[in-house]
């Protein structure tokens, strides 16, 4: 057989195997997927069963359990409502009883408003009676006395008045007292401490010095031909000098004390040198400024030395030293200011109060008074604008400003100054006073006095610290005195100027005359 043939039927039988093959492989996969799905539909149809058992099984349990819940939420329920019907029935039986107890109240009350009534009635009518009882009362009593209601009511009140100013005047002297004991005994302490610490010796000086000459031919010599000599040193210093009067002196008079001390040592530098003439007077008295102004810087180092305060301006100690030469009713200025720094400085010490600041204001408190001469205005008020121009401190302006009361101070350290400067200013031998002012002071304090009624003479005593009174003992009283010496001692301070305190002694006597005949 021929091979191709042979070939061809192979793969033709091959092809047909193959395909049948296929198509059994086919059948047999489709057989089993079928079998599979099956397999599957009935695995679904158990697990739905299942799931529906299960949910239903579920279901009855949580219905049961609901069921449960209700009942015992129930039960519950009943048993609090059971609880609340029975404080319910508490509450409603209390309301009950209190409405009853109220209701016997409000009969009480009732009974208790009749009772009332029925007594006001009968208190009305008592006091009709009481009124026209005390009507023909007072007729009976205007008739035997002889004053009328608003007499006598006017009567009393005065005597009431009286009796109360003398309890208040009374009153007021025993708290004063007590006051008094318990205050002076450490104001004493400190002010005393103080003055005895710092007073220091005062030089009393006035408007003129005085030079010494050798022998009366000098005044020839100081006047100069045709006057030429005494007339430059006159305009050159600004101050007089008077000749003629003093045997074998010159008397330098003028109201500025540091050129009346360059003119003084210029005329004594003259004298000595022999050589009196304009020139050598520019020469000498060139020589005397600059000495002066020395003496002035030296004198306002020692006393920020002295006392103690530093970094001033240079200025203002300048201002300071020239103090040296200014005095105040005697009392020289520069000495003055540092007893009050001094002071001011103890007082602050013992209070706890700044003593550097209190110092300071101390010491600069009469500033002004060093070119008060030359600047228009009181010394407080220069002192005031020194101490602002050259930035001291605002405390130390106002406490410039109020050591005379002027203004009112601002800080304790303005006090204490006030305070310092009336101590230093008033202890014995520190000022002296004009004769005429000091009789016109006494005749003022005597004044003041016998102005009020009732006094019948005043003695001012103890160079005016004292005012001794006499009153009319038939008409003022023990109880009056006390008033009347309050009185007068107000009107003394609101009137006078004085350094110190005034005493005010009133003196009551009764005498009783009589004759055995």
């Amino acid at each position: 057989m021929n091979p191709l043939v042979v070939t061809a039927i192979s793969l033709g039988a091959a092809l047909v195997a193959f395909i049948i093959a296929f198509r059994l492989g086919i059948i047999y996969r489709k057989k089993i997927a079928e079998a599979e799905i099956g397999s599957a539909e009935e695995q679904a149809k158990k697990i739905l069963n299942d799931a529906i058992k299960t949910s239903e099984a579920k279901k009855k349990e949580a219905h049961i359990e609901a069921k449960e819940e209700i009942l015992k939420t129930r039960a519950e329920a009943d048993k609090e409502i059971k609880e609340r019907r029975a404080e319910v029935q508490k509450m409603e039986k209390r309301y009950i009883q209190k409405e009853e107890q109220l209701d016997k109240k409000l009969e009480n009350l009732e009974k208790k408003d009749e009772n009332l009534k029925l007594r006001e009635k009968q208190l009305e009518e008592k006091v009709q009676q009481t009124n026209e009882i005390q009507k023909r009362q007072l007729e009976i009593l205007e008739k035997i006395s002889g004053l009328t209601k608003e007499e006598a009511k006017e009567y009393l009140i005065k005597n009431i008045e009286d009796e109360v100013r003398v309890d208040a005047a009374l009153k007021i002297k025993e708290i004063e007292e007590q006051t008094k004991e318990i205050c002076d005994e450490k104001a004493r302490e400190i002010i005393s401490g103080a003055i005895q610490r710092c007073a220091s010796d005062h030089v009393s000086e006035v408007t003129v010095s005085v030079v010494a000459l050798p022998s009366e031919d000098m005044k020839g010599r100081i006047i100069g031909r045709e006057g030429r000599n005494i007339r430059t040193l006159e305009q050159k210093t600004g101050i007089d000098f008077i000749i003629d009067d003093t045997p074998e002196a010159v008397i330098l008079s003028g109201f500025d004390p540091v050129r009346r001390e360059i003119a003084r040592l210029t005329l004594e530098k003259l004298i000595q040198d022999g050589r009196i003439h304009p020139a050598r007077i520019e020469e000498m008295l060139a020589k005397s400024t600059k000495e002066v102004e020395n003496i002035i810087k030296k004198a306002g180092e020692a006393a920020t030395f002295d006392t103690g305060v530093h970094h001033i301006h240079p200025e203002v100690v300048r201002l300071l030293g020239r103090l040296k030469y200014r005095t105040s009713y005697g009392q020289n200025v520069l000495q003055h200011s540092i007893e009050v720094a001094q002071i001011s400085g103890l007082i602050a010490g013992e209070l706890g109060v700044d003593v550097a600041m209190a110092k300071r204001a101390g010491l600069l408190h009469d500033i002004g008074k060093s070119i008060d001469h030359e600047v228009e205005g009181s010394h407080i008020q220069i002192g005031a604008d020194v101490a602002k121009k050259y930035k001291e401190d605002p405390i130390i302006v106002n406490a410039i400003m109020a050591h005379h009361g002027d203004v009112e101070p601002d800080s304790t350290i303005a006090c204490i100054v006030a305070a310092a400067d009336a101590i230093s200013a008033a202890r014995p031998g520190a000022r002296r006073e004009n004769i005429e002012n000091y009789i016109k002071r006494l005749q003022q304090l005597e004044e003041i006095a016998t102005s009020f009624k009732g006094v019948d003479k005043a003695f001012a005593i103890s160079a005016g610290r004292e005012v001794r009174i006499m009153v009319k003992p038939e008409d003022v009283n023990d109880e009056a005195m006390v008033l009347i010496g309050r009185e007068i001692a107000k009107k003394i301070e609101n009137e006078m100027e004085y350094p110190g305190q005034v005493r005010v002694n009133l003196i009551r006597e009764t005498r009783v005359v009589d004759y055995a005949k």
